[in-house]
This record gives structure tokens, sequence and C-alpha cells, in this order.
């Protein structure tokens, strides 16, 4: 399953890029032009070289379109032939594990041998979204670890005798087809609890430096210290997530960065609405306070021209010794991504000889 695991650098990049997407819903936009950019970015980051392309769950969030990861990816497999598809990750504590193991398992006879199934154990939207969504009166992630191994134990058809979940099995999957394999595992997290867990079980693990870098350092040094060999994974392998924004200007970057910035300074303040665009972001009567949160938000971006952009992301790569960054870029514009990820992509000359073409839409 390693080689399912470790990516290929493509171009003049030392590690792999890769791509995670959250469907941007930007203000004049609607829910459907957003998962049509996905699609498009999908297809284009194909043939650009980008190595995997990841979808995150979220919900309740008028920005955010990817509240059905496993829905996406279907449909994304569909319309590309090689790139690695994703979650980044299903939130495991919202799901039954069954549910999570059935479709993934159709996702994996869909599209063999191209699916990563990233978990993570947090709520991905408010607590009474959570609720909902969990059918409790207190959601809690402390039991992850349990989930986690019930979702193995059906992925793999392992329950033994006198297991209550004996007679029940997970299909598609290694119950009906035995010898199909299964999507590798990825953990995900912002702190040292995933990654402990993933490197005591030897799965590969994702950070969330996006939006945690003081802890992308200290998390990472945990895992690799206490990796244990698997029969997924004999080394440890992490990749990073990271937001970045390319542009032909520097002053445009930064111009774009900025409605990233102000629709999470709205979604911090409980406001949480569409993705304002540049001239909005421009026309906000910024109070010093929140002048100083998009400042320090922009200062854990990666943004500029696309020669900035790279030694940005080459630099935090050498500073975290990261395997593989995966570039998220949350922009006002459909265009604007698309852009974004073509520049860097040709910034590491990832695109010379050509694109490759997508699939029929």
């Amino acid at each position: 399953m390693s080689d399912q695991i470790r990516g290929v650098a493509r171009g003049e990049s030392s590690v792999p890029l890769s791509i995670l997407d959250l469907a941007t819903v930007g203000a004049g936009d609607t829910p459907a032009d957003a998962l049509r950019t996905t699609t498009e970015l999908a297809r284009r980051a194909e043939g650009w070289g980008y190595h995997r392309f990841w979808v995150a769950e979220h919900h309740g969030m008028p920005s955010v379109a990817s509240s059905s990861p496993a829905v996406i990816l279907a449909h994304l497999g569909a319309n590309t032939r090689t790139i690695r598809l994703g979650s980044g990750g299903v939130m495991l504590p919202n799901h039954a594990p069954i549910i999570v193991a059935e479709q993934f398992g159709t996702l994996h006879a869909l599209h063999p041998g191209r699916i990563d199934l990233g978990l993570g154990r947090a709520p991905g939207t408010d607590q009474a979204t959570a609720r909902a969504l969990r059918r409790r009166a207190t959601p809690d992630a402390d039991d992850f670890p349990e989930q986690l191994a019930e979702l193995i134990a059906f992925l793999d058809d392992t329950y033994g005798a006198g297991d209550p979940h004996m007679r029940i099995r997970a299909i598609p999957g290694e119950a009906s087809a035995p010898g199909s394999g299964r999507p590798p595992i990825w953990l995900l997290g912002s702190s040292g609890f995933s990654a402990g867990l993933a490197a005591l079980l030897g799965l590969p693990f994702a950070f969330a430096h996006h939006f945690s870098s003081a802890n992308t350092i200290p998390a990472l040094e945990l895992y690799r210290s206490r990796f244990e060999p698997s029969e997924a994974l004999d080394k440890p392998y992490a990749l990073i997530g990271v937001s970045a924004v390319a542009a032909d200007t520097g002053k445009e970057a930064l111009r774009r960065a900025r409605t990233g910035a102000l629709g999470m300074l709205r979604l911090r303040r409980g406001m949480p609405a569409p993705l304002p665009t540049p001239e909005e972001a421009e026309a906000y009567p910024y109070s010093p306070i929140e002048e100083q949160f998009v400042r320090d938000w922009l200062g854990n971006m990666v943004y500029g021209d696309p020669a900035t952009v790279r030694a940005g992301l080459d630099a935090l790569r050498e500073r975290t010794g990261a395997d593989e960054l995966m570039i998220t870029t949350g922009v006002h514009g459909g265009e604007a991504r698309l852009r974004s990820f073509e520049l860097i992509a040709e910034a590491y000359g990832m695109t010379e000889g050509g694109a490759a073409e997508g699939a029929g839409a």
C-alpha cells in the first residue's frame, strides 16, 4: 500500500505538490458554480502534474460547498483519469464507521487504486450542527480511536468469532471481493493527538499547517519520533496543508488573498457568508483588532508572484521536512483559483510538455 501513499515529485519540485479544495463559494456565485469550478480544477490539476486532489468535509458554511466528500469524489473520479482523489477529510465522529466503509469501498470499486481516505476527529462545523449530525446531546471525539478501529475492521473484513459485528459486512469491499484491497487511510490533525495516533498505527499523517502553523513542527516531530512501521507504511510520511495564492503580480496576489482573510474573520465572528469580492475586502472598515487578525492570517499564507510563491513553498518544505505539500487556495472567484494553481505548476516546471486531457464532462 505504500506505493499508493508516497507521492511523485514532478518538474523542479523536491516533493509532490497536491491540492486541498473546499469548493469555495464566493459572493455572487452559487454552490453549483463552486462545484463546477472544483470539477474543472481537478481536471486541470491532473494535466498540470499535481499528485492528489482532496476535498474537505464542512457543514453549514455559506462559503463552502463540500459538505459531502464521497459524493464529490465519485463525480471527480468520473471526470479525471489518473490523479489521486481523497477526503481531507471525512470527519469520522459525524458518521457511523460502516457508512464510511461502504462509501469508500464503493469509491475504491469505481476508481481502484486512486482513492485516499483521510480522516479527522473535529466536527467540521459548529456544535449545534455537530449535534444534528451525530444525534447525541454532547458531541465528543474522544472515542475516535475506537471508531477508527471499527472502520478499519469493516474495511479489512477482520471481525472474528464472538465479536458483536462478526455478521456485519461492508459491501463493496474485502467482504465481497477478497483481495480487492481498500483505500489507504490517512489521519488528519492540527495538534499532537492525531500525530501520535498515526505514529502508533503506522499510518501517513496530514497536518493542517494552514490554520495551525504554530503546532506544525512539534506535531511532525512527535509523529516521526514515535512512528511504528506497519503493513501500510515502513517509515513516516507526512504532508502539510498550506494556504497559497499566486497571481501575475504580488499586488494582485495580496488583493485576492485578503478576500479569504475577510471571509475567515467573519466566520470567527459568527457571521459566516460567501467569500467577499476583492472590492468588498478593500472597502471593509477594519477595526485595529480586525486588521491585526488579517495580518496574522496572511502571515501564515504564501502569496505573491509565481517566483515568490515557489520560494515560500520551498522554504516551508525545508523548515518542516514535509514529504508533500498540499496547497489550498481560498479566494473569491473560480478563475482566480484556477489561475493560482496554474501559475504554481508553471513556476515548478510541472506543465512543460503539455497538459494531459481530462476525461469528458
